[in-house]
């Protein structure tokens, strides 16, 4: 059992357990908490699966957890770590089932007061338009040929259809494809389970919020992100639905079979892994981005199907793509290493390049990233040119009626490999939940407080109710003075649509 105690004050949102805790350690693990959301944390299996990341053949640097930090399959959710490509692995089960479950923020040019007297009819029409629930999608199912377009090109696909535009590939984490997907590397299972459910919301956590920017704490980001007070906002929580559960249950199980060929032996059987230069791990890899080229199309038709009920009450008013981020994904990403051979763990952005060519040079790492995201720092090549300057936006939802965040990427988060929370994260079980909450006392509660709920079922409000997530301010406090991300707004919802 890993404690609080087992680990070492490096700072006041930063711990620290030494590679010699356990013999099998290749380096050191890693917590940015308060010392209550620790506390909590040792509560669970978290911490020690946090320690088991850093078992991992090829881990570099540490295993890292973010603040929203609980119990995961495998990895807990909040985990990140980062592998060399020369004899690092991949695992599915750290990067998640939920593979490129993400966020998107949508934003309006109106304010609360102009939408006040119509929240409940467009809350019900969107509701209406975006099947949600387990295992529900539309009656109308793609083709193969279709879904194996949007598997191969994510967002593209959708554009040459029309339901997406220019603006909403530029807005989109990778301009919402992966360009290493291969619809090849995805089970039939997996696809005929993916047919119906573009434009589809789920269940459990996954949530649409209309939602009003209530605080704006850095004035020059907000307008660079185009965000004022009282403006209106749409938030979208969900990800590739069961055609990426499928695709982490097939190559869990290919994992699991493979890895005594490669002399792979681990603590816990749930990171099952293979080297990542494999070709297993190469078909993971592949199969990976289609699933994720999936999610980013999944909540682009969403985005769709919000935008025309929203133009049925308010016509004229468009509700732009802020920003759209995944978690629960892999990636390749390049790091600078001093002369020493050091890691250094800055990003390549593109000033430090240029400047600094004939002193460094850079290793490319394959990044797990379960239930957080990255948050890139001003310069980076991969923030839309629009952001550059200010940094990555990050978006971190909170629990059912309580606030979301904004903030942005921030160069003093090198050494989270540039990497946050994804929201505020559970610190009671599904089960718990729902065993001792009641779903329609807490929609009476929510409606004292003025936010509409919308959801097919209680159960599924009791599940994801406020009391089973950690204080969002406390995780973004957190964050914002580790220096992870800095806060750029505060948004409150006013009505939530909830997955049963």
């Amino acid at each position: 059992m890993v404690t609080k105690q087992n680990f070492k004050k490096i700072s006041k949102y930063l711990w620290e357990i030494p590679k010699s805790f356990r013999s099998d350690m290749r380096v050191p693990a890693r917590v940015y908490a308060s010392e209550k959301i620790l506390e909590t944390a040792s509560q669970d299996k978290s911490l020690e699966q946090l320690v088991n990341l850093a078992t991992l053949p090829g881990v570099e640097k540490y295993a890292l957890a973010m603040p929203d930090i609980h119990e995961g399959y495998g990895s807990p959710i909040g985990g990140v770590f980062a592998c060399r490509i020369s004899d690092g692995i991949i695992s599915p089960g750290a990067v998640g089932y939920d593979i490129n479950c993400g966020v998107r923020l949508l934003i309006s040019s109106l304010k609360v007061n102009e939408i006040e007297k119509n929240l409940e009819k467009v809350a019900t029409l969107i509701q209406q338009a975006v099947p949600s629930g387990l295992g529900r999608g539309h009656l109308k199912k793609l083709k193969i040929a279709e879904l194996n377009q949007i598997l191969e090109k994510g967002l593209k696909a959708l554009v040459k259809q029309g339901f997406a535009s220019q603006k909403d590939l530029e807005n989109c984490e990778d301009g919402g494809s992966l360009d290493w997907a291969d619809q090849a590397a995805v089970s039939e299972i997996a696809k005929r389970r993916g047919l119906s459910q573009l434009g589809t919301l789920g269940s459990g956590n996954h949530f649409l919020e209309i939602q009003k920017v209530a605080e704006i704490f850095d004035e020059a980001a907000a307008s660079a992100f185009g965000i004022f007070k009282n403006q209106i906002t749409v938030m979208i929580h969900c990800g590739s639905r069961g055609l990426g559960h499928q695709v982490a249950t097939d190559y869990i199980h290919l994992m699991l079979q493979v890895m005594p060929k490669y002399h792979i032996y681990l603590h816990d059987r749930e990171l099952a892994c293979a080297p990542f230069d494999s070709p297993e791990g190469q078909k993971y890899f592949s199969a990976m981005a289609a699933a994720a080229n999936f999610g980013f199309a999944n909540r682009q038709m969403i985005s769709y199907l919000i935008r025309e009920q929203w133009q049925k009450i308010f016509s004229g008013d468009e509700l732009k793509l802020l920003y759209d981020v995944a978690h629960n994904i892999a990636k390749i990403e390049s790091y600078i290493f001093d002369k020493s051979q050091t890691l250094n763990l800055k990003s390549q952005t593109s000033s430090n390049f240029q400047n600094s060519k004939s002193k460094i040079n850079t290793q490319k790492l394959i990044v797990h990233r379960k239930g957080s995201t990255r948050s890139f720092p001003p310069g980076h090549p991969e923030i839309p040119e629009a952001y550059r300057q200010v940094g990555q936006p990050v978006i971190l939802p909170g629990s059912m009626g309580t606030a979301s965040y904004l903030m942005h990427g921030r160069e003093t988060a090198n050494e989270s490999f540039y990497s946050v929370s994804h929201g505020s994260g559970r610190i009671m079980s599904r089960h718990q939940a729902i065993r001792t909450l009641r779903g329609a006392e807490i929609v009476k509660h929510l409606e004292k407080k003025g936010i509409l709920v919308k959801c097919y079922s209680t159960r599924g409000i009791a599940e994801e109710a406020p009391q089973a997530y950690k204080n969002i301010e406390e995780v973004v406090k957190v964050i914002h003075q580790a220096g992870l991300a800095r806060k750029v707004a505060r948004l409150v919802p006013l009505a939530a649509i909830k997955g049963e």
